[in-house]
């Protein structure tokens, strides 16, 4: 019996040792962490106050080109978008402030419709990379496409005179956000920057005429360079709530131009968004070369009283050369990318994530040391990493804020039928 046992296991262990071993378990690969640069590449990426428009009538200039970068002028070109990730914006036609008076307003609505016109013209030219948006819900769809958003904005309303009907006008050419001043007080609002006594305390009549029939058509407003009693008329009489697209903030640098704490709290609770600036002037005090400055005070005289953008050509031409000229020969002062950070982390701390965005004011004097152009935009994502927030939060910051203020600016759009 023992030995009738001892053969069936010795049977059983040959039985097993023909079975095969059980494969080794292969390792789970972990999948390595997004670095700064691929979270950034993978957002929706708009910045509110694109003045490239202003350089499309420059000889030399061109969009698809890779352009040396001007710091303060020469910032956003297509390939400089494809290496920032920049996806578009909002595209700006601005006019100086200039006299209020019939002719002059002409002049520069001619101006205003030009500019427009030249927005239209370069997507028109290059429809393989630039298209066109009107809704909320069309810049995900262009920039899927592979393409860059186009929307359209006005800063100051000085060139649509004393006819609130030039809104509807400037809407049907594309436009959905109109701020109503610039670095003066005009015929609608008082400037925040403009020292002498204000006129109105706030929206005059023709501005409140103004925010109510941008409430009706569907425009974006933007309380950008207007004054804080401005800013409060503008919350208290709009319906939908107001965005500053390119803003900075007092409690960094105590300037006329940016806004504090309170109003940007205020311009939050009502829903609205704060962009943040990157002009080095409206970041902390830079002081110019006493020969900069000299050569600045000798060009004021010279075109005193002539506003650049509603000039003939020729004077346009000369104002912009002898500016130009002065740039190179005494470099103007910057401010720091860190500086620029310092402006945005507090508006975040003090509003939060919902209601803070981009808009440095590209190709309109804006950009410093460190992010000259728009192919630096990555590092503000990296930052923003670095201080804590989450994917969620600075995609709501790159475009998430804006995009969902202006679906309710859409919503509340009045019909004509009604």
């Amino acid at each position: 019996m023992k030995i009738a046992m001892t053969s069936i296991l010795a049977l059983a262990l040959v039985a097993c040792s023909q079975q095969k071993a059980p494969a080794p378990t292969e390792p789970e690969t972990v999948a390595a962490p997004k670095t700064a640069a691929e979270i950034h590449d993978e957002m929706l990426v708009l910045d509110t106050h694109l003045d490239t428009p202003a350089n499309f009538s420059k000889a030399g200039f061109d969009i698809m080109a890779d352009n040396p970068s001007v710091l303060g002028s020469v910032q956003v070109d297509l390939p400089k978008m494809n290496r920032g990730g920049l996806d578009g914006g909002f595209w700006v036609t601005f006019t100086p402030q200039g006299p209020m008076d019939p002719a002059s307003y002409e002049a520069a609505k001619q101006a205003a419709l030009t500019r427009n016109q030249e927005i239209h013209d370069m997507v028109a030219a290059h429809p393989e990379s630039f298209e066109l948006a009107y809704t909320s819900e069309d810049a995900a769809r262009i920039a899927a496409s592979g393409k860059k958003v186009v929307y359209m904005s006005i800063e100051n309303s000085y060139p649509l005179g004393t006819d609130i009907g030039m809104v509807e006008e400037f809407y049907n050419r594309g436009v959905r956000m109109i701020g109503p001043v610039h670095f003066r007080d005009n015929q609608f609002a008082d400037s925040s920057t403009d020292l002498g006594a204000n006129d109105y305390g706030g929206l005059s009549p023709l501005g409140e005429e103004l925010v109510k029939e941008a409430n009706r058509l569907g425009m974006i407003l933007d309380g950008s360079h207007a004054s804080d009693s401005t800013v409060d008329d503008m919350i208290e009489l709009s319906t939908t709530p107001i965005i500053l697209s390119h803003t900075g903030v007092k409690a960094v640098y105590d300037h006329p131009r940016n806004i504090d704490d309170d109003l940007m709290r205020k311009v939050a609770d009502d829903g609205g968004v704060i962009q943040i600036n990157a002009y080095g002037s409206y970041l902390e005090q830079l002081t110019p070369t006493p020969e900069r400055q000299a050569a600045l005070d000798e060009m004021q005289k010279e075109f005193e009283g002539i506003s650049p953008a509603i000039a003939d050509a020729e004077t346009r031409d000369r104002y912009i050369a002898k500016m130009e000229e002065i740039d190179a020969k005494f470099p103007a002062p910057r401010s720091t990318f860190e500086k620029f950070l310092e402006h945005m982390n507090h508006a975040l701390e003090v509003v939060g994530p919902d209601h803070v965005g981009m808009g440095a004011d590209w190709d309109g004097g804006g950009g410093v040391t460190g992010m000259e152009d728009v192919s630096f935009l990555p590092k503000v994502t990296e930052a923003l990493l670095a201080e804590g927030y989450s994917e969620e939060d600075i995609q709501k910051i790159w475009s998430g804020n804006m995009l969902k203020l202006m679906k309710q600016v859409e919503d509340a759009a009045v019909p004509k039928s009604e």
